[in-house]
């Protein structure tokens, strides 16, 4: 203890600073972490948490017996892997562009341009899809019909549907994913740099030599954080985007927690769905981190 109270004496004030932080994530983070107690009850509101009675493991069994439950868990899995594949790349490719833009003025035009989608809401995106897209009188449809082609229902076809949410992830993120991975490639030596020119590499070779391994790590630890919420979509986007002919692709954990959960006031059920989303992430998290750790990387702990 003694080490650990020096510690504390001794930068006093960068604890003092971090207290704002601490006290934020064990208010509105840790505190509420008591609710995940009713997912072994069956809860109900006039008996509070105290008094609602015990089932164990019950909503769980009948989570997993679910006929919905396979589904579910195709469409958050396929979603989500469609978004590592395609969408967590990006914004790496976007950030080592932009690191080669040499006129500054250039540069930050296109920066404040992939930016701007970050700060729409989902229900403009959405409104912005559905005049694109729409059947009757979307932009690309009377494109596509002023050429002779048939028109194509973009909306309501399951085939299309986790394409087009994909593409929309990338549109409105992918842009200011590239925050963080700027910040990372300003860090690099210069040296570096100029060493490799000296050694005869182009900006291509620089960039696959130099930039990319320096910033490496930042890559592996967001990768290993973004893994954490396999089971996660942004349950807005799904649930605007949502129709009856999709509803076999396109209902996930999250819309059906919502539909489950708070339209039929079945809250022990849907937390025992929220609780089993939050263990697989965990788990992915663990295993990440140690397969991180093992390839010679640092890691998130």
């Amino acid at each position: 203890m003694r080490p650990i109270a020096r510690a504390v004496k001794r930068d006093k004030y960068l604890y003092l600073l971090a207290l704002p932080g601490l006290l934020f994530f064990l208010v509105f983070k840790y505190l509420p972490m008591y609710g995940i107690i009713i997912s072994f009850q069956d809860y109900s509101p006039f008996d509070g948490i105290l008094h609602s009675r015990w089932v164990g493991f019950q909503h769980f069994v009948r989570f997993f017996t679910n006929q919905d439950f396979w589904m579910l868990f195709r469409n958050t899995l396929v979603i989500n892997a469609m978004n590592l594949l395609f969408f967590f790349p990006l914004p790496i490719v976007l950030s080592l562009l932009l690191n080669e833009v040499r006129r500054n003025w250039y540069k930050r035009i296109v920066q404040s341009i992939v930016y701007l989608p970050h700060f729409l809401s989902w229900v403009i995106i959405i409104g912005l899809t559905l005049v694109m897209l729409s059947a009757s009188n979307g932009i690309i449809n009377q494109l596509l019909q002023a050429m002779g082609f048939a028109k194509i229902p973009f909306l309501t076809s399951p085939k299309l549907f986790w394409i087009i949410l994909t593409i929309q992830s990338i549109w409105k993120e992918s842009g200011w994913g590239t925050i963080i991975f700027l910040a990372a490639i300003a860090g690099v030596d210069p040296q570096l740099y100029e060493a490799a020119r000296m050694d005869g590499a182009g900006r291509f070779r620089q960039m696959w030599h130099v930039t990319l391994p320096a910033i490496r790590n930042v890559i592996v630890v967001l990768l290993i954080l973004r893994l954490g919420h396999i089971m996660d979509i942004g349950f807005e986007q799904v649930y605007l985007m949502y129709n009856g002919a999709v509803s076999d692709v396109a209902d996930v954990f999250d819309t059906y927690v919502y539909r489950v959960g708070i339209q039929q006031g079945q809250f022990s059920f849907s937390t025992a769905v929220g609780l089993f989303k939050s263990v697989i992430g965990l788990i992915l998290i663990v295993l990440a981190n140690r397969l991180a750790k093992r390839w010679g990387e640092e890691g998130i702990y």
